[in-house]
């Protein structure tokens, strides 16, 4: 049984120092994840508070029958994706226009001298349907082996190799379309 198992197993026992300890173990990542979907500091850290809620009021509910990771993972998924449902239809209903509202996004994890090519993927990664852009962002910018990204959507490797290859040739259709002139300046 792995560490983080048995932090779980403490977790589900009301061990506050088991959870702290989890916490430290898997914040990172989870903000991450979080920020990739919302692409905004103040959403990505509620996203954040409420996933490891989640996992202190449903740390009983682990099996191990996948890594310990993989359900982190899927539950931050779940969490972000609700979250974005909920901010947009709370937007239709206050009327703003959400796309106006959005900053440019950086992540936090992008080097320097990338950060303008990484700005115009995320506006258009933020385009993608859920399942693709789930694929997308756990794969190339969380850089998840493909059978774990299986394994957090609950869905098979040809599936996820799937949804890659149709994430991709969207953000490169439409990345063509937003800069028409930038694919030929290397000779």
């Amino acid at each position: 049984m792995s560490h983080s198992h048995n932090l779980l197993k403490s977790i589900a026992a009301g061990d506050r120092s088991a959870f702290r300890q989890f916490y430290e173990l898997f914040c990172e990542k989870v903000y991450n994840v979080a920020i990739s979907y919302v692409q905004n500091k103040a959403d990505a850290e509620e996203v954040t508070q409420d996933v490891f809620t989640k996992i202190f009021k449903s740390a009983d509910k682990f099996k191990g029958t996948s890594e310990v990771s993989t359900w982190v993972y899927r539950i931050t998924v779940n969490t972000a994706l609700n979250y974005l449902k909920k901010k947009k239809r709370f937007s239709f209903l206050s009327f703003s226009n959400t796309e106006m509202d959005q900053p440019d996004f950086e992540h936090p994890e992008i080097l320097l001298e990338k950060k303008e090519d990484a700005k115009a993927l995320f506006k258009v990664i933020d385009t993608l349907p859920g399942s693709q852009k789930t694929a997308f962002i756990l794969s190339f910018v969380e850089e998840l082996p493909r059978q774990e990204v299986a394994d957090i959507m609950e869905t098979s490797l040809k599936a996820v190799e799937s949804l890659l290859q149709r994430a991709k040739s969207s953000l490169r259709k439409k990345l063509e379309n937003m800069y028409p002139n930038r694919r030929k300046k290397k000779k």
